[in-house]
């Protein structure tokens, strides 16, 4: 089987998100998709605004109907920080023999991965598929991170770089759009735009 990761705080999930994980899919033909909330995301600086059952309940709507998609909550079930080391290796251990992990990442995030708990040794446990983010080219990855592309993985696994237009979209514009009463539409599945309204998430009310 080949499986494509996708983690995050998805706070909310939104179009560019599915934009990634969807390039991802196609460039590599890959099976299924598993996104992941994390609990406790170990680099970002504010807090959470929704809950974890909330992110996780729009992660299953975003997902829903897709084929091969789903929502998993691993990070969610484990407590502290949500490191990509400790969830690829549990998933690794998880997966029969033969089947591939493909860890699905933009490149804005994949430019700050020497910071990332356990680096380089996480590299090692699945291939990394960078999607092209607006305003980061994946030409300037080779320049930024060096090490990831120039090194001999004991797994054989490898860095793959996808070019695709993904949405300029981000969690923390939905959560200003919703406080000031804007649309969502354009930046969130319509189905997380409806549960965003429905439980009154991000208004501040």
């Amino acid at each position: 089987m080949t499986l494509g990761v996708l983690g995050g705080t998805f706070d909310p999930i939104h179009l560019g998100h599915v934009a990634a994980a969807e390039a991802a899919q196609q460039a590599l033909s890959l099976e299924s998709i598993l996104l992941i909330p994390s609990h406790i995301p170990p680099h970002r600086r504010d807090p959470v605004t929704a809950s974890a059952e909330d992110r996780f309940a729009m992660v299953e709507l975003a997902a829903g109907g897709r084929p091969g998609w789903s929502a998993s909550h691993l990070e969610l079930d484990r407590p502290g920080p949500s490191y990509t080391y400790d969830t690829l290796l549990e998933l690794g251990e998880g997966l029969d023999q033969g089947s591939q992990i493909f860890f699905i990442t933009g490149a804005d995030a994949f430019a700050e991965i020497a910071t990332w708990s356990r680096y380089p040794a996480v590299l090692d446990l699945a291939h990394f598929v960078v999607v092209s983010r607006p305003g980061i080219t994946l030409d300037s990855l080779r320049e930024r991170v060096p090490s990831a592309f120039h090194r001999h993985s004991p797994a054989d696994t490898r860095v793959i770089l996808v070019e695709a237009h993904t949405p300029d979209v981000s969690s923390t514009e939905i959560r200003r759009r919703v406080r000031a009463g804007e649309s969502l539409s354009g930046f969130v599945p319509d189905p997380v735009a409806a549960y965003i309204a429905t439980h009154r998430l991000y208004s501040g009310k």
